[in-house]
């Protein structure tokens, strides 16, 4: 396309246009005798000094936060036989690969093949303390038989997946290194709508690339991922981009780049970072614990439109509005009752429904809550006790140690899968993934639930590994395959 330049007559008179017409309208005169008024002579270098100087109001600088917080952010690559692909989203349309818009929401590892095949993905992480503690996705090092981290001096070490929580999708890594460089940890609460963010991550394995943006919106809620108040963006996010950090302008981490909405599964203008203070939060669980504990009120809760609004006599559309109390759940407990709506817990006010499900979760178990609620046309103030929310979280360090004498991993049993069992308690470990090595040679297939070793029974992952270790040559394993229980021969290389 060809682009015409104004001859210098055309543009003088423009510029003289122009600025009658700035000083009629803009000095607040107003004449019914606009010929008997003269408007001073403006000069036409005034005018283009002042486009200049308008046009020299600058964009914010990204370079020192790349110079400088650069040097924290990590390429993560992982090897394995995991599937690696993106993941369906249940309940929500477009996931049914079938379905046209099964592409909408992306999680932007960049993907190996699937179905068991040996697998190799990218994705990218930072470093938060010098000793070699990182930060990154769960679902870039998922089923990862080995994760390696490459810093920007081209320095190479395999990691060890110190814990994984996929409700948050946050997993922290360790590195056998000292006096790395650091990221500087920000406050999520005090990021603003309209602030310029900043990506650093290796999208399609590009690595350190920098893009920017603006926080498009905060507290969002996405199909399953009820936990996360997730930030949105609009900053060019990219497969390979996953566990990467979003800056602020201070250089400050304020969250992980995790999922992207797209139809195509590149950039369309819509990504999501988890806010880093729920990261760091997982972060110092999983370090101390193991795992993560949410609390949980064993509520269903849904939306409240002007409709419902007006039909339990509320003067907006505000709070979570309960469809169900489960059976001796501490809502239940707590006289809470189907139709009842939720309007603040603990002080804090319920706009939207999915405002309360991150308020509970970062709760300690145990712990004393308040809730205000709109019950019959009044509000009520209860008290309560949190409960302790149920979902598959294992510490994968001592996984991995397992799978490195037997080229397996496992998980505790969900009480779901432990009641459909009949199993006690104590008993039983569940075969989430299965390597090359002794396990699959001897026929263990993911979904057993390995129930005992050379007669000691298996009640977690830290038990069997320690019943592997004592063995030298062959182990006797108890497992249970559907309804059928049987003993496999395992030779320990």
């Amino acid at each position: 396309m060809k682009i015409h330049e104004p001859t210098p007559n055309t543009r003088r008179l423009f510029l003289m246009s122009f600025a009658a017409i700035a000083l009629t309208t803009g000095c607040g005169y107003a004449s019914n005798e606009s010929s008997s008024v003269t408007p001073p002579r403006v000069d036409e270098a005034e005018v283009i000094a002042s486009s200049k100087s308008t046009a020299r109001i600058a964009l914010p600088d990204f370079a020192e936060i790349a110079a400088q917080q650069g040097k924290a952010v990590v390429n993560i690559s992982v090897s394995g036989t995991s599937k690696a692909g993106i993941p369906a989203l249940p309940g929500f349309p477009g996931t049914d690969p079938n379905d046209p818009f099964y592409d909408l929401f992306r999680r932007f590892q960049i993907p190996g093949p699937q179905g068991g095949q040996p697998t190799h993905g990218l994705g990218s992480g930072f470093i938060i303390s010098p000793d070699g503690v990182i930060l990154t996705n769960a679902h870039v090092v998922d089923g990862a038989d080995e994760v390696v981290v490459k810093l920007t001096d081209k320095r190479e070490f395999k990691a060890k997946v110190i814990g994984t929580d996929k409700p948050s999708d946050v997993s922290v890594l360790k590195v056998d290194a000292k006096d790395l460089p650091v990221v500087r940890i920000g406050d999520t609460q005090k990021a603003r709508v309209g602030e310029w963010v900043v990506a650093i991550g290796s999208p399609f394995g590009f690595e350190n690339s920098v893009t920017a943006g603006i926080i498009s919106a905060k507290s969002r809620s996405l199909p399953n991922e009820g936990y996360v108040p997730f930030l949105q963006t609009d900053v060019a996010i990219n497969p390979g981009n996953s566990g990467g950090p979003l800056f602020n302008m201070n250089g400050e981490v304020i969250g992980i780049n995790s999922q992207i909405y797209s139809r195509s599964g590149g950039y369309q203008g819509l990504s999501f970072a988890i806010p880093i203070d729920v990261a760091m939060r997982v972060e110092k669980q999983l370090i101390d614990h193991g795992k993560v504990s949410r609390g949980r009120l064993g509520v269903l809760i849904q939306e409240v439109d002007q409709d419902l609004a007006t039909s339990f006599g509320l003067d907006k559309p505000v709070g979570a509005l309960v469809g169900s109390v489960e059976k001796d759940s501490p809502a239940e407990q707590a006289g809470i009752e189907p139709g009842d709506i939720i309007l603040k817990f603990n002080g804090k006010e319920i706009v939207h429904s999915s405002d309360l499900p991150p308020m509970v979760a970062e709760l300690t178990p145990g712990s004393a809550a308040s809730l205000e609620i709109w019950h019959k046309g009044k509000t009520r103030t209860l008290s309560m006790k949190v409960g302790e929310m149920k979902y598959e979280s294992a510490n994968t360090e001592s996984d991995n140690s397992v799978k490195g004498k037997l080229g397996l991993s496992v998980r505790p049993l969900t009480p779901e899968e432990r009641s459909k069992a009949g199993l006690a308690k104590d008993e039983g470990v569940m075969v989430e993934r299965i390597a090359d090595g002794p396990a699959a040679r001897a026929g263990i297939r993911p979904g057993d639930i390995i129930l005992s070793v050379n007669g000691e029974k298996v009640a977690s992952a830290e038990k069997l590994r320690s019943l592997v270790e004592k063995q030298r040559k062959q182990l006797a394993l108890h497992i249970l395959r559907g309804d059928m229980r049987l003993f496999v021969a395992v030779k320990v290389e």
